[in-house]
Order: C-alpha cells, then sequence, then structure tokens
C-alpha cells in the first residue's frame, strides 16, 4: 500500500474518533512513557500488526513495539500479541485504532485461513470481491493474503471485468469486450457468463479470465472439461463452506466469495495498560 495513501487512511480514521479532542485522555494523562499488553481472548490467525507502528507516526508521538507474534500466525486465547511502550495519551489514543484493526481483520485472515485449507488439496485459490467496508478496503484485501487467499482486483481502475449490465450496454459479449479492446490494450479483460453459450463466446474472444456466475457444479464442471487450458476459470456466486469444495474439484482456477470478508466475524482482542 502507497505510504501516503495509507497516512491518509489512518488520518481520517483517528480525526473520526478523536475530531477536535480527546476529552477524557487531556484530562487525565500526564504524558508520561508506560506500557501496554495487547492480548488475545480467543482463538484466530492473527492480521494487521504491521498499521500499529504507522498509526503512532500518523500521530506524532514515538512508540516502541515489541511483537511477540507474526502476521498470519495462529494465537491461542490468552496469547500475548504485542507490548508497545508509549506516552500514556498516545496509547489512549491509539487504542481502539488499533484493536479495530486487528480484530476486523484478524476475522478475515481466519475466515479465509478457513476456506483455503478447505480446498487445499485443489489448484484453485479463493480469491475476494469488491464487496468491501467503504474507506477499508485496502485493509480487508490485505487480510485475505494474510489469510493465504489472493486478491482479486483492487477497483475499477486495475482490471477489466465485463459484466452483465456491461455487457447488455454493449449489446453483446463480443462488442464489448472489442471496445474494451479499443482503449485498454494493456489490460486483462475477465467477463461474467451465465449460461455454456455465453461461455463458448467469451473463450471464443481469448479473453484472460472467463467468471462462471451462479452456475451449479455440473454446469461448472462441463465448461472447464470443454475449454480446459484455453483461458482461466472463475467460479463465483453463492460460495459456501458446504459447497467450496464440490466447486474446487471441477478443475477451477479461482473461486470468488464475498463472504470471507463481508461474513468475517471481529476477534477479540484488548489493551491493558500497565504490564
Amino acid at each position: 500500500m502507497n505510504r501516503l495513501f495509507l497516512e491518509n487512511l489512518l488520518k481520517s480514521y483517528l480525526l473520526e474518533d478523536i475530531y477536535y479532542s480527546d476529552v477524557t485522555t487531556e484530562s487525565i494523562c500526564k504524558g508520561s512513557k508506560t506500557k501496554a499488553l495487547i492480548k488475545a481472548k480467543e482463538d484466530f490467525i492473527v492480521a494487521g500488526l504491521i498499521f500499529i507502528k504507522p498509526i503512532f507516526d500518523v500521530l506524532k508521538e514515538e512508540a516502541k513495539i515489541e511483537f511477540y507474534v507474526q502476521e498470519g500466525q495462529f494465537v491461542k486465547a490468552g496469547s500475548h500479541i504485542a507490548v508497545i511502550e508509549a506516552k500514556d495519551s498516545a496509547l489512549l489514543q491509539a487504542e481502539r485504532l488499533i484493536l479495530n484493526i486487528i480484530g476486523r481483520l484478524s476475522g478475515i485472515a481466519t475466515k479465509t485461513k478457513f476456506y483455503s485449507h478447505l480446498i487445499k488439496d485443489y489448484k484453485a485459490k479463493i480469491v475476494e470481491t469488491r464487496k468491501t467496508t467503504p474507506g477499508f478496503r485496502y485493509f480487508e484485501k490485505y487480510a485475505v493474503l494474510v489469510g493465504g487467499g489472493l486478491n482479486h482486483r483492487i477497483g475499477l481502475f486495475d482490471a477489466i471485468l465485463i459484466k452483465d449490465n456491461h455487457i447488455k450496454i454493449a449489446g453483446s459479449i463480443t462488442k464489448a469486450v472489442e471496445l474494451a479492446r479499443k482503449t485498454n490494450f494493456m489490460k486483462k479483460i475477465e467477463v461474467e457468463t451465465s449460461n455454456i453459450e455465453e461461455v463458448k463466446e467469451a473463450v471464443s474472444l481469448k479473453v484472460d479470465v472467463v467468471m462462471l456466475d451462479n452456475m451449479d457444479v455440473e454446469t461448472i464442471q462441463n465448461c472447464v472439461s470443454m475449454f480446459a487450458g484455453e483461458v482461466l476459470f472463475e467460479a463465483s456466486g453463492n460460495v459456501n463452506e458446504d459447497n467450496i469444495v464440490e466447486i474446487a474439484k471441477t478443475g477451477v482456477d479461482f473461486i470468488s466469495s464475498g463472504s470471507i470478508i463481508h461474513h468475517a466475524v471481529w476477534v477479540d482482542v484488548n489493551m491493558k495498560i500497565g504490564v
């Protein structure tokens, strides 16, 4: 993530919380150095530790951080995650943002790791979608990587994904691909399809990836068998822990699921001063 972009995001998060003043901290704190312990209150895959130091940088406060675990590591309830030494006021102002980031990202990493483990015996890789929290996308997509998944496109700018509404506007898959190639010849092209006829049309255009959207497992299997080696296939739509293995068995290259982000449950972590 671009450093300036990251700083601006963190500034906006701190502004949301502190606004013009932290009235409680300013009333009580003396600005003396102290330590705080971050601790796991349940089992999870940890993610978000790399953002702790940048938070203090944005606050323009010096912080010494000792990590007991690494990004992507499984931790058990009661595990010590990190100790931070900084001014008492800085610790209190950074506390909630640190815990929010670790709690949210670790939940996503944990769910992604679970899905990745389910399909570890197959070539398919789990990827997320753009169903992300506004203003928090880069963090959430980072957590997917920590959990062993891959990132789909980040936004509308880094790849061409021709979906059903684009096809309706253009008139056909062929026309949509032709128009996209005229002005974006350097970008990879993925086309969303909903039936075998659309898959045949997309493959004939030599696109990079064909999305098999909301297809049953039998249809996915037929498409992959028919065009094996000609394009990459992404299965998408209503993916869950009950059907992801059957989808992976079809031989698709990617399985996209928005649920690894929007259905991920926050993990419980806390921070206590005076350790």
